[in-house]
């Protein structure tokens, strides 16, 4: 496969939230076919030394360390997949092991052994059934009938999992596990936050920028995970916000992008920030004004900065620091300069904030 093609794929996945949607297995066995080989052939510039010249230009060289810096943050990226990859099916296969350990302890099939263990759990109540057909009723096909029989189905076997899976838990804790599996190097860029709105402690110990685009589903989706992340770390970490409004696919994204930074200007970011997130994707100026009421700025100096757009070229300068840092999608993370994209689970997030925060600074 042609580098050119290969990235070409890539960038058509990895786009607005690229990581954050794993609805078609076919297309994440792609991407990770992919992964493979571009790993393969991004390595292959590691026999230079950082100083050797690839290539001149009129006399000027292009080292093999300034390759290494502009493909660090995707390589990156794509390395942290594949460990997470190798991860989940390490953690199966010890998930495998133990159950089968148990379950001859017990004198029975590893099956039989988890329909134990979940015979007891709760039953789906009417009360979730509604509440989930009514945020889902939009999207739903099928009849009522049919569709909160779905629903019933689907919140069951989720409760069944998760039985299943603090189950699971149990009996790790009570082996004795040891994983070799090592995750990949950290990469590590330092985008610049003079200036950017910000929450948390300005000397909190992990701090994590997000470069995200108000009309992205899947920076919307992420939202509840950073605020999951505050709550858990409290003055430990710092979440900084940095404009990314991705052009080719929200054409009218900049418009909010540029609110948001007049609402900053009179220190109502945050709650501008929230409202935006909390609607369907608005652009147009009188929508933008109405949130402006909303959130309480002070509407005269708000109108007056939104129409001249005052904040035009801060926007665009965010958005060229975070393609010089590699940044094709949102939303991006980096996690004290660690990168991490798309609508990842927490889980993703408290590894590198955990690994960070257990670090010697």
């Amino acid at each position: 496969m042609r580098p050119r093609r290969l990235g070409t794929m890539l960038t058509r996945s990895l786009r607005c939230s690229h990581c954050g949607d794993s609805s078609s297995a076919k297309a994440a066995a792609t991407l990770v076919v992919a992964l493979f080989f571009l790993c393969i052939f991004l390595r292959s510039t590691e026999v230079h030394a950082k100083g050797d010249a690839l290539a001149e230009v009129d006399g000027v060289a292009i080292t093999a360390d300034e390759i290494e810096k502009s493909i660090g943050a995707p390589l990156s990226r794509f390395e942290e997949q594949i460990y997470a990859l190798k991860r989940r099916a390490l953690d199966a296969l010890i998930a495998h092991k133990l159950l089968g350990k148990e379950a001859e302890r017990r004198g029975m099939s590893p099956q039989a052994l988890l329909e134990a263990e979940t015979r007891n759990v709760e039953a789906v109540t009417e009360q979730e059934i509604e509440a989930t057909y009514r945020q889902q009723k939009a999207q739903l096909k099928a009849d009522e009938t049919t569709a909160k029989e779905q629903i019933r189905q689907q919140l069951q076997a989720q409760k069944i999992a998760a039985r299943e899976r603090a189950f699971v838990d149990q009996l790790r804790a009570q082996a004795v596990v040891v994983v070799n599996l090592k995750p990949p190097a950290a990469f590590r860029v330092a985008p610049s936050v003079e200036g950017a709105p910000f929450k948390g402690p300005a000397t909190a110990t992990v701090t994590i920028v997000e470069f995200q685009d108000f009309h992205c589903p899947f920076c919307r989706r992420v939202e509840p995970t950073l605020i999951q992340l505050a709550t858990r770390y409290g003055d430990r970490v710092k979440l900084v916000y940095r404009d990314f409004p991705i052009d080719s696919l929200h054409p009218q994204a900049r418009n909010a992008h540029e609110a948001a930074r007049c609402a900053n200007a009179q220190g109502r970011f945050w709650a501008y920030h929230d409202a935006l997130y909390s609607k369907p994707p608005k652009a147009g100026l009188d929508d933008l004004k109405v949130i402006a009421k909303e959130v309480g700025v002070e509407m005269e100096t708000f109108e007056r900065c939104l129409n001249a757009r005052t904040y035009r070229s801060a926007v665009q300068q965010d958005i060229d620091e975070g393609t010089r840092l590699g940044v094709i999608g949102t939303p991006t993370f980096f996690i004290n300069g660690r990168v991490i994209s798309g609508a990842q689970p927490l889980e993703s997030f408290t590894r590198i904030v955990d690994d960070e925060l257990a670090r010697p600074y």
